[in-house]
C-alpha cells in the first residue's frame, strides 16, 4: 500500500512556496510602476533579484549538502516569510520609497535559492518513501511549481485589484510559513553529505562547477537553458508588466502569466509519459524550439485571446524541460552531489535573467515595448537553430549504466 504522505507535505510546500514568489513577481514591478511609471525602475528590480541566485545558489547547494535538505529548506522560508512582511510594515510606517523596495527585494532574493535547491533535493528520497516511479514524481513536482505559477498571479492580479500590491504581500508571508511547516513535517532523511562536512564551505561551492562541466551533454543542456533564460526572462518581468500597466490593465498581465504556466504545468504533468516514447535528447530539442516558434505571435502584440494562446502554447512546450533536467541530474551525479549541482544550475538560471532585464528596460525606455518583443522573437528564433546543432546533446541518451563504464 503506497504512502502518499510524503509526496503529499513536499508538494504542498512546493506550492505555496511558488505561489508566493509568482505573486511577489507581478506585485513588486507593479507596486514600482504605481509609484515611478519608470519601465527602468521595474527592470532594475527584476535585476536585483536575480543577483543573489548567482552569487550564493552554489553556496546554497553545498549549505543543503552540508546541513541537509530539510533543515535549509524550512529556514529558508521562515526567512522568506520575514523578509516579505517588511515591505507592508515599512509602508505603515511611511518608509518604503523606491530604494527601501529594491533593498528589501534583494535581501528577499537571497534565501529563494536555497528554498528551491532544497527541495529539489528531496525529490528522490520523496519518491522512495511515497514508493513512486522517479520520473513521476519529478513530473509531478514540476507540474506542481508551474501550478503555483498559475495561482500566483492570478491571487495576486486579485489582490493588487482589491487591496493594493503592498497589502498583498501578507498574502506571500503567510504561504511561505505554510511551505516551511509542511517540509517540517516531512518524514524523510534529513541527508548530509559526509564528503561535503569534511570540506570548506568555500571548496564545496568551487568544486560543483567543475562535477557538472564532467558531463558535457548536461553541460551543455544547462547552458542553453540560460541563454533561453537571458533572452527571453524580460517578457515577463518588464515587457508585459509594462505594456498592461500601461493600458490599466492588471488582469491582462496576470491571465497571461497564468497561462503560459498553465501550458508548463500540463507538460511537466505530461513528462513521464512523453519520455516513454521520446528520447531525450528529441525532447529536449523539441521543448526548445516550441517554446522558441511559440513566442512570435506575441512579438505583434496581438488581440489578449491571441496572446494567452502563444503564452499557454510556449509553456506547454517549455513543460517538459525542467522534470528531464532533474532526473538527467538524479540519474548520472551521485546523491551526495545532488545539493550543489542543483545549486551550479541555479546560479547559471539566476545569472542569465538580470542582464536581459536590464538591457530591456533600457531599450524599453528608448525604443518602446513593441520593437523590443520583436528584438526578442528574433533572437529566440536564433537560439533554436543553434541549439540543434549541438553534438553533444546526443550523449543526454546515454543512461546511467553507459556513463559508469
Amino acid at each position: 500500500m503506497r504512502n502518499r504522505r510524503p509526496l503529499l507535505l513536499l508538494e504542498s510546500a512546493n506550492l505555496v512556496a511558488v505561489t508566493s514568489n509568482a505573486l511577489l513577481m507581478l506585485t513588486i514591478p507593479w507596486l514600482i510602476l504605481e509609484r515611478t511609471d519608470s519601465p527602468l525602475a521595474a527592470g532594475v528590480a527584476g535585476a536585483l533579484t536575480g543577483i543573489p541566485g548567482i552569487l550564493l545558489a552554489p553556496i546554497a547547494g553545498a549549505l543543503v549538502d552540508r546541513w541537509g535538505r530539510k533543515t535549509v529548506s524550512v529556514g529558508s522560508d521562515v526567512l522568506s516569510a520575514i523578509s516579505v512582511a517588511l515591505f507592508p510594515l515599512a509602508d505603515s510606517l511611511g518608509l518604503l520609497d523606491l530604494w527601501l523596495i529594491f533593498v528589501l527585494t534583494f535581501i528577499g532574493a537571497t534565501f529563494d535559492p536555497a528554498g528551491y535547491t532544497a527541495r529539489k533535493a528531496l525529490i528522490p528520497d520523496t519518491a522512495r518513501a511515497s514508493t513512486t516511479d522517479l520520473n513521476t514524481t519529478n513530473g509531478i513536482h514540476e507540474g506542481i511549481f508551474m501550478a503555483g505559477w498559475v495561482l500566483g498571479p492570478v491571487l495576486g492580479a486579485v489582490a493588487i485589484a482589491t487591496v493594493g500590491a503592498v497589502s498583498a504581500m501578507w498574502i506571500s508571508c503567510v504561504a511561505f510559513l505554510l511551505a516551511a511547516l509542511a517540509i517540517s513535517m516531512l518524514k524523510v532523511p534529513n541527508r548530509i553529505s559526509i564528503e561535503a562536512s569534511r570540506e570548506t564551505l568555500w571548496a564545496e561551492s568551487l568544486a560543483a562547477p567543475r562535477m557538472l562541466m564532467r558531463d558535457k551533454a548536461v553541460w551543455a543542456i544547462t547552458l542553453a537553458v540560460a541563454v533561453m533564460l537571458l533572452v527571453y526572462m524580460p517578457t515577463e518581468t518588464v515587457l508585459l508588466p509594462v505594456y498592461f500597466e500601461g493600458m490599466d490593465q492588471p488582469g491582462g498581465f496576470g491571465i497571461i502569466i497564468a497561462a503560459m504556466a498553465g501550458g508548463a504545468m500540463i507538460g511537466a504533468f505530461g513528462y513521464s509519459r512523453i519520455a516513454r516514447h521520446v528520447t531525450r535528447r528529441k525532447l529536449a530539442l523539441l521543448c526548445i524550439t516550441g517554446a522558441c516558434v511559440a513566442y512570435v505571435p506575441m512579438a505583434f502584440l496581438p488581440a489578449l485571446w491571441l496572446f494567452l494562446l502563444a503564452g499557454f502554447l510556449l509553456g506547454l512546450a517549455w513543460g517538459p524541460l525542467e522534470p528531464l533536467l532533474n532526473t538527467l541530474i538524479q540519474e548520472r551525479f551521485p546523491v551526495q552531489h545532488h545539493g550543489r549541482i542543483y545549486g551550479v544550475q541555479l546560479a547559471l538560471f539566476y545569472a542569465a535573467p538580470p542582464l536581459g532585464e536590464l538591457a530591456a528596460g533600457t531599450f524599453v525606455t528608448f525604443f518602446g515595448v513593441q520593437p523590443v518583443f520583436v528584438g526578442i522573437a528574433v533572437l529566440l528564433l536564433v537560439t533554436a537553430v543553434s541549439v540543434t546543432l549541438i553534438p553533444v546533446l546526443e550523449d543526454l541518451d546515454q543512461d546511467s549504466a553507459q556513463l559508469q563504464k
